[in-house]
């Protein structure tokens, strides 16, 4: 062992860290600088580099900020005002960054919808966001419509690439529009603190939530990762994480772009083609989160696994057992993985490489993070108070529920909250530790070495994470409990092999034969396919508690192996549509992880 391992581990914690509060130090809650102002300094910087790629096409930083501000001169002769909000529903495209960027300039706000909602969902979207125009592409027409019947008034509708039924051309009004920069006073008065985004969370409990995403959170989102990852104006992210959420949209895509590097956009991730588009887009970094990367050690060796150019990657929930085979079979120097949530105050950087860790804070820069762990009651859902009313901190090594001190005046601290108050209100503990103290509760179980690197223990409440994609139980039993023929549906998650997360199972008492056709058909229709359950038990009756909630201790602990459970029990079968009987065989496919949900 080197025995100066700890000072070089010291040193490096220091350079990076000290490096990334030299890009983060104009940030100012207080102040005018939005982060249009700090993208048009990149812009001007670097006006005829790269800045995105998406197939045959691409533009300069130049090219950028020209459409963006036909977006804006669009707005504004769309009368759109600032404090208004756009609401935007696509996937990745080229224009997808440019879009929200252009609205900034003038004070307007997007709202990014999830492209895999429709039906109920996302109108619930569309309303809490109180979207004054909605702008899609023509192949979400359907999601859309299923959408707007439930909603209580019209919305101006435009479309990409061509106009659909009751929409207006979006393409051919940006054409027309002029490509000239808007004036800087048409935000004069916004400041840093107030809102940029929206975006949404499913967060703990029932429909997906509006975050509140500031100029301030957008700014260090972007830049946050460039030191750690040494990004560069010869960068190219590759972005194959959907862009409508915070660690593509804001902190993959930044950390190239705030460099002066490109972003490579890519529709979606295909784990098969992965390595192969790697090379051929000459990738030298990529964003992920934890799936993506089991994924791609899950697949057969390829002739691209080595030579491809992706020298670093950032993103999040990267578990040990998959962390070491990653980087060892693809031979990628540097993984930046790091904690965070779209709307929480809490954040971690793993600086330099530890397997396994989200990040680290050592005792001498305790101070200056805003993080405790607290002991948890898992019975109550609560946190464990002393005789005083006061949290408890958890021991090394011990897990606690990770809670971030709410500090307005400190940029890192905020918590801006969601749309809803009432959302807002239960996501914060006070008199934690002192009298009208205030603190955000992350949802997370975590636990903290002797060096100061903390590590992800599970989720805490009634959620399950699918596909990189927190899922709300209660959303999903209340689509199920209006299936026909449902007497009850009791919905939570269970560990599968080789998978990340927890795959979503639904205990259903029925009235009549289980139809598997017919539930995918229904779930299809009313939710997105990551919150659909795995699996289906089938049950005589609920079992409640004496308040008549649903039990899930011993279902969860039973999952879904033949030898636990007795009741009939049903897999999603995705090629034929249905859910089919989990067989023995089926059974030790899914152990094997060669079974495709």
């Amino acid at each position: 062992m080197n025995p100066f391992s700890g000072l070089i581990r010291e040193l490096k914690y220091i350079r990076i860290m000290s490096a990334t509060l030299k890009n983060l130090a104009r940030i100012d809650p207080s102040s005018e600088f939005l982060f249009p102002d700090e993208l048009e300094e990149v812009i001007d910087q670097h006006t005829n580099r790269t800045a995105f790629i998406e197939g045959d096409r691409s533009w300069t930083f130049g090219e950028f900020d020209a459409y963006a501000n036909r977006v804006a001169n669009w707005a504004l002769s769309a009368r759109l005002v600032p404090g208004d909000t756009l609401a935007l529903f696509a996937q990745n495209r080229l224009e997808y960054v440019a879009i929200w960027f252009g609205l900034s300039k003038i004070g307007v706000r997007a709202a990014l919808l999830n492209d895999l909602l429709s039906g109920k969902g996302l109108a619930h979207c569309l309303q809490v966001a109180n979207s004054k125009a909605i702008l899609f592409e023509p192949h979400l027409h359907q999601a859309l419509q299923s959408a707007i019947m439930h909603l209580p008034k019209p919305i101006p509708l435009w479309s990409f690439d061509r106009s659909c039924e009751g929409s207006r051309d979006f393409g051919a009004a940006i054409a027309a529009a002029s490509d000239i920069r808007p004036d800087r006073d048409l935000r004069t008065g916004i400041k840093a603190r107030e809102t940029l985004l929206k975006m949404f969370t499913s967060g703990t409990t029932g429909l997906p939530k509006s975050v509140k995403v500031s100029h301030v959170r957008a700014q260090r989102y972007a830049n946050s990762f460039c030191a750690a990852m040494k990004t560069g104006p010869k960068d190219r992210m590759l972005m194959v994480l959907p862009m409508y959420h915070a660690t593509g949209g804001l902190c993959g895509v930044g950390a190239s772009l705030m460099k002066g590097g490109a972003v490579i956009i890519e529709k979606g991730f295909s784990a098969s083609k992965f390595w192969k588009i790697a090379c051929q887009s000459r990738a030298t970094l990529f964003t992920y989160v934890g799936e993506l990367c089991r994924f791609l050690v899950n697949t057969e060796p390829g002739e691209f696994d080595r030579r491809h150019s992706i020298r670093a990657m950032v993103g999040n929930g990267l578990r040990p057992e998959v962390w070491t085979e990653f980087q060892d079979r693809f031979k990628v120097k540097t993984i930046v993985e790091f904690y965070g949530s779209t709307e929480g105050n809490v954040g971690l950087m793993n600086a330099d490489g530890k397997v396994g860790a989200m990040g680290r804070i050592p005792w001498y820069v305790k101070k200056s993070f805003n993080l405790e762990l607290v002991a948890h009651d898992f019975e109550t859902g609560e946190v464990v108070r002393n005789k005083n009313g006061h949290c408890i901190r958890v021991k090394t090594n011990q897990p606690g529920e990770a809670i971030g001190r709410i500090d307005p005046d400190d940029t890192r601290f905020l918590f801006e909250g969601y749309g809803n108050e009432k959302d807002t209100e239960k996501k914060i503990l006070r008199d934690v530790f002192v009298k009208n103290d205030r603190y955000f509760r992350t949802g997370d179980l975590m636990r903290r070495d002797r060096h100061g690197y903390y590590y992800f223990v599970d989720r805490i409440g009634d959620t399950f994470r699918w596909m990189a994609q927190n899922v709300a139980t209660g959303e999903v039993e209340s689509v199920l409990g209006i299936f026909p023929k449902v007497l009850s549906a009791n919905v939570y998650g269970v560990k599968v092999p080789k998978h990340d997360g927890r795959a979503g199972m639904a205990a259903l008492a029925m009235e009549t034969e289980f139809d598997g056709k017919a539930l995918y058909a229904w779930l299809a229709q009313n939710l997105p396919n990551y919150a659909w359950p795995v699996f289906i038990r089938l049950v005589q009756n609920a079992d409640t508690t004496g308040t008549f909630k649903f039990k899930k201790t011993d279902l969860i602990k039973d999952g879904f192996s033949p030898d636990a459970v007795t009741d009939p029990v049903f897999v999603l079968e995705k090629e034929q549509k249905t859910y089919v009987p989990l067989t023995t065989e089926l059974h030790r496919d899914i152990l094997a992880g060669s079974y495709r949900f």
